[in-house]
């Protein structure tokens, strides 16, 4: 398997994800070849702001292989980080990370900022674009029926 393969794993999480009514985010952390942890957003479900794809992937990784130095994976993931997903990459020591849309309003990877760029003790390789036009597809979807229900809502107060 190869990048385009995991990203088409992350991408059929981040499905699951808008299924269930959450931003369409989907991960999966790969070593030697077989994924050992994966996540998708559940912020709405779990009613948490830690509540994100890569956070679930990387505790799941961590389970699966027995420690928090995730040194020898590789993190595929269909949005790019957000400033809290990439320090938990850094802190996990996760050496590349693949992600599909960037993200003009919070990506950490190189797009409001670099945090893998900064004089942290680990610098993680970023390669962005895989399968880009298929997680903004997702991500556009989930917004674009998100404004019809806003605007669906009463805007009726009540009588005071």
């Amino acid at each position: 398997m190869d990048d385009l393969d995991f990203m088409d794993k992350a991408l059929a999480l981040a499905r699951e994800a808008l299924e269930d009514g959450e931003v369409p985010v989907g991960c999966v952390i790969v070593r030697n070849g077989d994924i050992v942890g994966q996540g998708r957003n559940r912020r709405e479900t779990d009613k948490s702001a830690l509540a994100h794809a890569e956070v679930e992937a990387i505790r799941q990784a961590c389970a699966a292989l027995g420690g928090w130095r995730l040194w020898e994976c590789t993190l595929y993931v269909t949005l790019e980080p957000c400033p809290m997903c990439a320090g938990a990459i850094i802190n996990a020591r996760i050496p590349r990370v693949v992600y599909g849309a960037r993200d003009l309003k919070c990506g950490a990877a190189g797009s409001v900022c670099d945090l893998f760029s900064m004089d942290f003790n680990h610098h993680p390789q970023a390669q962005g674009g895989v399968r880009e036009a298929e997680a903004a597809a997702l991500l556009q979807e989930f917004f674009r029926e998100l404004r019809v229900r806003v605007r669906q809502r009463p805007k009726w107060k009540k009588p005071e």
